[in-house]
């Protein structure tokens, strides 16, 4: 099956495709550092719009009678995300980008499609944008399904709910995959073997100091014998200090108050903002988490992000592009390999 990526990011969504057999030959990105890294990743045939998918015109696919198409992807979702109360609402423009996913399907008529966003869509507004884009669809002649899907029930460790339309022009109806693991991976799974880093840490390339000890690692790791972006953004000495005062699990509320100075009013800070991590369990979800100063379970620095890329189930031969603060936004913003790999092997499955 041929599979076109809109609203691309660095590729997790294509990745998932990719290794359950999607053909992705055109893809869709406005954002030049996400699609620097997209093109170092992956080399889709018909190449990368680097432009605001406005203007972007559907083209001619060769092969698809033959193979089949796919459109996916997952148009900005900050205005739908629960901690972006101000930008939940009607007024977003950004919220509306979802029409331009229907145009393009529209364009196209794809066999399938599948449309993913934050769980905040299904609460933004009552649900309103949710009904709106199931009718869309609907009167576009296509057979929709939906379901939220936990990242953690598909082997990524992370708590991490995506909500998926999938949509069949031929009346099929599409079943959801089952969770495939029941037993949690947990970040230290995830991340103990990775080199010890300092706060600020810059090389970006390190060997592994240590083998891989369970098979999480080892997947990841592919047979390397090093990583590339373990990049950890330099904090001054009072968010250092901060640090040294939260234990596992807990955030800002175990920091001493005398620390805390610069907030006019501590109470109000919400209950993501320093977030240790704990190596026993999946990690909280991985968004914005240089902003959200998510802390290292055992090492008083924030994330690096090879480390935020292995809570996202990215391989360490996936290389992120661009400055430290590009690099964390493009790991932030993506769909977990893993989880898209779920999605679209069952696609393939509908397709036989």
């Amino acid at each position: 099956m041929i599979g076109i990526d809109l609203f691309s990011g660095a590729g997790g969504m294509s990745l998932g495709a990719r290794q359950a057999g999607i053909d992705v030959q055109q893809v869709v990105e406005a954002d030049e550092h996400a699609a620097a890294t997209y093109l170092a990743n992956h080399k889709p045939k018909y190449g990368i719009f680097v432009d605001d998918i406005r203007k972007y015109q559907p083209g001619k696919i060769q092969g698809r009678d033959d193979e089949g198409l796919v459109i996916f992807g997952g148009p900005p979702c900050q205005g739908f995300s629960t901690s972006n109360q101000r930008t939940r609402s009607l007024d977003n423009e950004s919220n509306w980008l979802f029409e331009e996913f229907v145009r393009v399907v529209k364009g196209y008529r794809p066999d399938w499609f599948v449309f993913e966003n934050v769980r905040g869509i299904l609460e933004t507004e009552g649900g309103i944008f949710v009904d709106h884009i199931l009718e869309r669809f609907q009167k576009l002649g296509y057979t929709v399904s939906s379901d939220l899907l936990h990242a953690t029930d598909f082997g990524v460790p992370q708590k991490r709910a995506r909500f998926f339309i999938i949509g069949s022009l031929h009346g099929k109806t599409y079943i959801f995959p089952e969770a495939t693991h029941k037993t949690l991976v947990t970040v230290s799974k995830a991340i103990a073997d990775l080199p010890v880093l300092s706060n600020g840490a810059s090389t970006c390339y390190l060997s592994y100091p240590k083998r891989a000890t369970n098979k999480y690692a080892q997947l990841l790791r592919n047979g390397l014998k090093g990583c590339t972006n373990h990049l950890v953004t330099r904090n001054n000495e009072i968010i250092i200090e901060r640090y040294r005062h939260i234990p596992p699990g807990g955030n800002w509320e175990n920091i001493p108050d005398h620390l805390m100075g610069n907030y006019s009013d501590k109470s109000r800070c919400h209950t993501g903002i320093y977030r240790r991590l704990e190596l026993d369990k999946p990690s909280v979800v991985i968004g914005n988490y240089r902003k959200n100063m998510l802390i290292h379970p055992s090492q008083n620095r924030g994330l690096s992000v090879r480390e935020a890329a292995r809570l996202q189930s990215f391989p360490d031969d996936f290389v992120f592009k661009g400055s430290i603060g590009f690099q964390q936004q493009q790991v932030g913003n993506a769909v977990p390999p893993m989880l898209a790999n779920a999605i679209f092997k069952n696609l393939q499955e509908h397709t036989q």
